[in-house]
């Protein structure tokens, strides 16, 4: 009888607690994962330069920077181009939209602040940021007619979808 009662109750935490160390286990290896690949992702902003532009049909300001993959893991156009860019003066700054292909004649600029960006240095030729290649990313932050933007102070910041971000604060020329 004994035996029996120590097979059931053996049988029911089992049962009870086999379901909640599987679980655990999953969402400690989930949690894992998406910690190595925040610790691979890293990268560096290298330089960056903004140039007011106050002709009519231009007004703001013209940004290009450059950063450089310092981390392990490689980026692809999906990665690079799910980020988010916010860009403008340091005290009202916006979310920028992304635009293929990014045009730079005054003409077709809008009232849209939007990026793009570019693989400097592609090694493999591949489309891919990886490790010591530079992305750089030209956007346009577009200002209020009349008001001009040079000597003011610009922000920048790019975050990836891992989360991982950097910013830069620099003075508009």
């Amino acid at each position: 009888m004994l035996l029996i009662t120590g097979v059931v109750a053996a049988a029911i935490l089992i049962v009870a607690v086999l379901p909640v160390i599987w679980g655990m286990v999953g969402t400690f290896s989930s949690a894992s994962a998406a910690t190595d690949r925040s610790m691979r992702t890293d990268f560096k902003i290298v330089t960056t330069y903004a140039k007011w532009l106050g002709a009519p049909g231009t007004t703001g300001v013209s940004f290009t920077i450059w950063m450089k993959n310092i981390g392990t893991a490689r980026m692809g156009t999906s990665e690079i181009s799910s980020a988010d860019v916010y860009l403008g003066r340091s005290d009202n700054f916006v979310r920028a939209n992304l635009t293929t292909p990014y045009y730079y004649t005054p003409v077709l600029r809008s009232t849209a602040t939007k990026w793009n960006y570019s693989i400097i240095g592609d090694l493999n030729s591949n489309s891919i940021w990886e490790t010591g290649e530079t992305l750089q990313v030209d956007a346009f932050f577009y200002w209020l007619p009349g008001t001009s933007q040079s000597g003011q102070p610009m922000y920048f910041q790019f975050t990836l979808p891992s989360g991982v971000s950097r910013s830069s604060e620099f003075t508009a020329i």
